[in-house]
């Protein structure tokens, strides 16, 4: 074995793994655990969509496709965009990628020079700190907790430098559910286009919202396309997360910088799952829509379970996440989280892997049959008093 010091790479030895899979390891092969970790629909692919994908294997349609991706997928993207009044050049400004995470990766590569800086909205979703950090690039973490876990136009502005590349946002949000209001939205697009900026807006709980609400893209705001790339893909509105199918749509000139990474990183996604998203875009709205129904239903359950409780927790409005606030148990988000799977086999993610202002709350994900997350609850809430489970 050499014993050289720099067999690795320093700024991979420096990167922690992810917080939530570490939890997820926990639990695999474990039946006698429930699991609100993991933020997977418990759906499975809408039979239309996987009975598409067998239809092309069975006629052996096993090949690449373009490194662009199929292009009746891309026009159909284009064409599903326009929902929220996005205008997007299928063959020229929308890549299919092997999920979102692969997108966020490329444009990141694509866009920072060594001593940039981008502003990250947290708490977010784990990847998002380590990729700006391995592009040896100075990651800016904005603490959205003091706004309701929601990211304002005047803490923004604060912290850009003339360093400052780019802005990450997710809404709907993960760990929170929350969404960032239109208007918000409208203020961040302005400060965005005075600082000539980019944004990466991952939207890929855009389908998931809840009360009436209409999911609003910062792209959509006068001017904002040539400063905005739209992250979305297929894992969790269309439950296909083992399938690895996501997309961005960006400005033309960013998307050739793109799609070079892109050729080099992953060739193309797989052509069975763009086959399946066709199929989901074309005629799947209605299995959407039976979802989103059925979480919203869990929310509303969570949501009441947490306040007979006594636990703070702020509304979401998306997603299928709720953040409940611990920090009255006296745990911290990593103790409590490890007390509820080991005594109580319940798993949740702490908050502080999502980063800053998450430290005092887990992250529950909803996307769970009914009959569990009712004795997932119960649980939850001996663990909060403090009794044993076999009460």
């Amino acid at each position: 074995m050499n014993d050289r010091e720099d067999r690795f790479s320093e700024k991979m030895l420096k990167t922690p793994p992810s917080g939530i899979r570490k939890f997820f390891e926990l639990i695999i092969g474990r039946d006698d655990i429930i699991s609100l970790g993991v933020g997977e629909p418990d759906f499975s692919t809408p039979w239309a969509m996987r009975e598409e994908a067998w239809y092309h294997l069975e006629q052996g349609h096993t090949s690449y496709t373009s490194n662009w991706g199929l292009t009746e997928l891309r026009k159909e993207i284009a064409k599903y965009l326009t929902k929220f009044d996005l205008h997007y050049d299928a063959n020229k400004e929308i890549l299919v990628t092997i999920g979102v995470s692969e997108a966020i990766d490329a444009v990141l590569r694509a866009i920072l020079n060594p001593g940039d800086e981008v502003i990250v909205a947290e708490p977010c979703y784990v990847s998002y700190q380590p990729l700006v950090e391995l592009c040896d690039t100075k990651l800016s973490r904005l603490d959205t907790a003091p706004s309701g876990f929601i990211p304002t136009a005047e803490s923004i502005e604060a912290m850009i430098t003339p360093k400052t590349k780019a802005l990450m946002l997710c809404s709907p949000s993960n760990p929170t559910g929350r969404m960032i209001p239109e208007k918000e939205l409208a203020k961040i697009a302005e400060v965005v286009k005075r600082h000539k900026i980019w944004v990466l807006s991952d939207e890929v709980y855009c389908e998931l919202v809840y009360d009436g609400r209409k999911h609003v893209s910062i792209a959509s705001f006068p001017g904002m396309k040539d400063y905005t790339v739209v992250l979305n893909g297929f894992s969790k509105a269309f439950a296909m997360t083992g399938w690895r199918i996501g997309y961005l749509a960006c400005p033309a000139e960013l998307m050739t910088q793109v799609h070079k990474l892109h050729q080099y990183s992953t060739i193309c996604a797989p052509i069975m799952s763009q086959y399946a998203a066709l199929e989901g875009l074309r005629n799947g709205a209605a299995e959407v829509e039976k979802m989103r129904v059925s979480y919203q239903q869990r929310r509303n359950l969570m949501l009441n379970a947490f306040d007979e409780m006594g636990i703070p927790v702020t509304e979401p409005e998306g997603a299928f996440y709720i953040f409940p606030d611990i920090r009255k148990t006296g745990l911290s988000s990593e103790d409590f989280a490890a007390k509820l799977i080991q005594d109580y086999k319940v798993a949740v993610v702490p908050g502080n892997v999502f980063g800053a202002g998450a430290e005092g709350f887990v992250r529950c994900c909803y996307a769970t049959e009914i009959g569990k997350l009712k004795e997932a609850l119960r649980r939850f809430r001996l663990c909060v008093e403090g009794k044993p489970l076999e009460e």
